[in-house]
């Protein structure tokens, strides 16, 4: 005997249980498209994939450049050290006069105040002064990247075979950054160019090279240190990985951040050095065109000629204070603790 069937309600006595369940299982159940209206597949839920999130995080220099954009002294100090860029690469691009080596120069025009003709005036040797100061542009940059890069891979080797390997290695390093760091850059580079008998771009740069890279190495030692202990070189080196692929591939690229920091400021400071050097007779000799030497030859010329002194001060002090506002900017942006 069959059982008797309930009967349904319908019309406005209230929904059917039926839809009424189907719209709480819509209800309950994750949507299949995404924020943007992409479409999930099945069975995920909605949540993104670790592939999707480690799309969509940000790296430490995708981050970086996004905050440099935002920074105004960057962008200043980018256009000023762009424009000396090319300066220094394409003189003629800024003076039609040729390189003052080359003559041009008449003894009648000595010290001349600028003019419409000379808008810089004229030098204690009758030379435009203008042509001098642009060309003057390019000692000083092929000087201050030729000694950081040059210090910088003597720092980034030393520093990275002894903060990886440690024990004696580590200490003799150690040992000898102390003894060099003890002599004064401009004291030891007069030091070692007195043993020079010609003074040129590539003895200043050797100088310079030598009593310069302890600190990058200290850097990057104490950088390779605290990163050769993660997860991922411990997982690495697991995998098989030789320790030079790691120190390339999973060291380097992670405890960078600092040294570029510092090396950016550092060209400022070689720049700076140089023209001490040049000024003091010690460095760079004539016929060389360089702002150091520019400057020594108006140091007594103030009161007479201030403008011989006044316009190569004035574009070494712009390019200086242009590296140190970038390196600046680049310690704001990679450094997590200042964001």
């Amino acid at each position: 005997m069959s059982e008797p069937r309930t009967p349904t309600t319908r019309g406005t006595g209230g929904p059917e249980p039926s839809a009424a369940l189907d719209r709480d299982l819509l209800a309950a159940t994750p949507s299949t498209t995404s924020a943007d209206g992409a479409p999930v597949p099945p069975g995920s839920g909605g949540a993104p994939s670790a592939q999707s999130d480690d799309t969509r995080q940000a790296s430490l220099w995708s981050d970086a450049w996004r905050q440099l954009r935002r920074n105004k002294l960057f962008l200043i100090a980018v256009v000023l050290l762009g424009v000396l860029t090319v300066m220094a690469a394409f003189p003629g691009l800024f003076t039609s006069l040729g390189d003052p080596r080359e003559g041009g120069c008449s003894l009648s025009n000595s010290k001349m105040p600028p003019s419409a003709q000379a808008w810089f005036g004229y030098d204690i040797q009758g030379c435009d002064h203008y042509t001098n100061v642009i060309y003057g542009a390019r000692v000083s940059m092929i000087i201050g990247l030729v000694v950081v890069a040059g210090s910088g891979v003597i720092g980034l080797v030393l520093g990275a075979l002894a903060g990886f390997y440690g024990g004696w290695f580590d200490i003799l390093v150690a040992r000898l950054t102390d003894i060099v760091y003890g002599l004064p850059i401009v004291l030891g580079a007069i030091l070692i160019l007195n043993a020079f008998p010609n003074r040129g771009l590539l003895q200043v740069a050797v100088a310079l090279i030598a009593l310069s890279w302890m600190t990058v190495l200290r850097l990057f030692r104490s950088s390779v240190i605290s990163v050769k202990e993660t997860d991922y070189v411990a997982a690495a080196r697991a995998m098989g990985a030789t320790n030079l692929r790691i120190i390339l591939k999973h060291i380097l690229p992670n405890a960078l951040a600092p040294v570029l920091v510092y090396s950016t400021i550092a060209i400022g400071g070689i720049i700076a050095a140089e023209a001490t050097l040049s000024f003091l007779g010690i460095g760079l000799q004539l016929p060389a065109v360089s702002w150091g030497l520019q400057i020594n030859s108006g140091r007594n010329l103030l009161r007479t000629a201030p403008h011989v002194i006044f316009f190569p001060s004035i574009f070494l002090s712009v390019t200086v204070l242009s590296w140190i506002l970038l390196g600046d900017a680049l310690r704001d942006a990679l450094d997590p603790k200042l964001r």
